[in-house]
């Protein structure tokens, strides 16, 4: 949500030269308004609140996705016909850039990027919601084949437009410019007429992108944090009150990358050994290991960092990447090598030690030692009627939740 507002706010002051943060104001009012609007379902003694049947959430979550799509196809084919029209490279710029050229970050990268945008995936609510939206296996598979396709188009030209602002001069600007807005940047140059209609689009897909957070931060906090057994009202004040705090970071930390990265590092440090629970071969793995294996995986980068730069305040800074991924040294690929392989050794040190304390706990109070069972398969959900499959008629069908079965943490 901060990169999301960060990286609108600079967008129109590049494209204008007017200050973003009215633009940002406007954006988090409409989109708390319509996506915390909710629709109480039920008998008066015992409404529904949950956060999946709220009129504004996830229904118009849904309803600006498409916006959304529709805008990113918009705006690619708007620009690549007026960038290949009415802009010029300088083919001086092409060879004085060093674009072209091999460098140590290119190489960085190719390890960098995947771990990074892999592993922070696995915290983006949105892309669960609209998993377990997905009717059948099949839809998910064709809705991510088709969306894999029109993502690597979309990268590539936008890609390419990072190349063709620092070819053309728009970027790095005086004064100089963050790189990662050199693509409207570069549509900043064309005509007035064109840079208006970026702008509506420009609104439109971050409104989409912001609404969709919102609504997933509704749900975790809903679901995921209290079980449904905190009053709706509750988290949609929780979701209200911390859109300040937000806005206030986004303005005051312009460098998009850096947000990113900084929750990639996380992630990176975190998913290995959150995955590895998720098999069921690894019936035996618990949350201790995780919680302590995602600190580890972090406070092993501060040990690399501390090592690599020779003092204890470079090591610290580079959990926050502070020198960003530009720093033309190992240290960010560094870090994200400490983060996940870190991570793992943490756990499976946590993994040895709760192991140890239960085997000698069984020893010592006589007891089986049982850290290796099996745990109980969780009880069938009980439909008490009659459902017609061929046309999902449910209709006098009683469904009775069992109680899910709790892991444990130790």
């Amino acid at each position: 949500m901060v990169a999301e507002l960060s990286a609108l706010q600079q967008i129109i002051n590049a494209l204008t030269g007017l200050n973003g943060l009215p633009a940002v104001i406007v954006e988090c009012a409409v989109t708390t308004t319509y996506t915390c609007k909710q629709l109480c379902r039920g008998t008066e003694s015992t409404p529904v609140t949950h956060p999946s049947l709220a009129l504004g959430g996830f229904r118009v979550s849904f309803v600006t996705d498409n916006i959304q799509g529709a805008m990113v196809v918009g705006l690619i084919i708007l620009g690549v016909i007026t960038v290949g029209v009415e802009t010029h490279v300088d083919k001086a710029l092409i060879h004085s850039s060093g674009l072209l050229d091999s460098s140590l970050l290119g190489w960085q990268l190719i390890y960098i990027l995947p771990v990074a945008v892999l592993t922070n995936d696995f915290f983006i609510s949105g892309f669960w919601m609209r998993t377990f939206a997905s009717k059948t296996d099949k839809d998910l598979y064709l809705g991510i084949g088709i969306a894999t396709v029109a993502v690597t188009i979309i990268l590539t030209l936008i890609g390419a437009g990072g190349l063709l602002a620092a070819w053309t001069g728009a970027w790095p600007g005086d004064p100089a410019q963050d790189g990662s807005i050199s693509f409207f940047l570069l549509l900043g140059q064309l005509p007035a007429w064109v840079v208006g209609i970026v702008l509506v689009m420009v609104v439109s897909l971050s409104t989409a992108a912001f609404d969709s957070l919102q609504s997933a931060m509704v749900s975790t906090g809903s679901n995921d944090l209290f079980r449904n057994k905190l009053n709706f009202w509750w988290i949609r004040s929780a979701v209200v009150l911390l859109i300040f705090p937000v806005v206030v970071v986004a303005l005051k930390s312009p460098d998009i990358l850096q947000i990113y990265l900084i929750s990639d590092l996380v992630s990176a440090s975190s998913i290995p050994v959150l995955i590895i629970g998720l098999s069921d071969r690894f019936y035996y793995w618990r949350g201790f290991e995780v919680v302590v294996g995602g600190l580890g995986g972090i406070l092993t980068v501060f040990i690399f960092g501390t090592i690599y730069f020779g003092n204890a305040q470079d090591g610290a800074n580079l959990m926050l990447l502070e020198n960003g991924l530009y720093a033309n040294d190992w240290s960010a690929f560094g870090a994200f090598v400490a983060a996940p392989v870190g991570g793992l050794l943490w756990a499976l040190s946590a993994f040895a030690l709760r192991i140890g304390y239960h085997w000698i706990m069984a020893k010592a109070k006589g007891h089986r030692f049982d850290a290796f069972d099996h745990p109980l398969p969780a009880s069938p959900t009980v439909h008490n009627g009659n459902i017609d499959r061929d046309d999902e008629d449910t209709e006098g069908v009683t469904t009775v939740e069992t109680r899910p079965m709790k892991g444990k943490f130790f």
